[in-house]
């Protein structure tokens, strides 16, 4: 579990952060994780307004959206599953939540601009449309 920890903070904080203590190595985690869903919810904007007329994709939408969260959420829960996290897995613990959440994020920021980045000839696209 160590070496886990040890890479954790060697991924998640590049050493440039200028992080001293956990709480530091906390704080840029956690905004990573901020920035992360900030993109999320600009790609997600960007994607209703390019298919605005098209009410059952949008539908669709919404519900994989409302999906991916609540299976982000269980992922995490999966992840850390000890009622007292904080006990559990230390003063480390919002680190490694906040990292995992911006990966998470991260993966369906990727899925989500399939809708964006559609090349035209794409038989398999769908709903996608350039």
């Amino acid at each position: 579990m160590r070496l886990f920890t040890a890479l954790m903070i060697l991924v998640l904080v590049p050493a440039a952060s200028g992080a001293q203590t956990q709480a530091d190595l906390n704080q840029t985690a956690c905004g990573e994780f901020e920035q992360a869903d900030q993109t999320l919810n600009r790609v997600y904007q960007q994607i209703r307004q390019r298919y605005q007329g098209d009410n059952d994709f949008l539908d669709k939408l919404k519900r994989s959206q409302r999906a991916w969260i609540a299976f982000r959420d269980a992922e995490l829960e999966a992840l850390y599953p000890d009622e007292n996290k904080q006990i559990s897995y230390g003063s480390i613990y919002p680190m490694c939540v906040c990292g995992e959440q911006a990966r998470l994020t991260q993966d369906r920021i990727n899925q989500l601009r399939r809708w964006l980045d559609v090349e035209e000839g794409d038989g398999c696209a769908g709903s996608r449309r350039p």
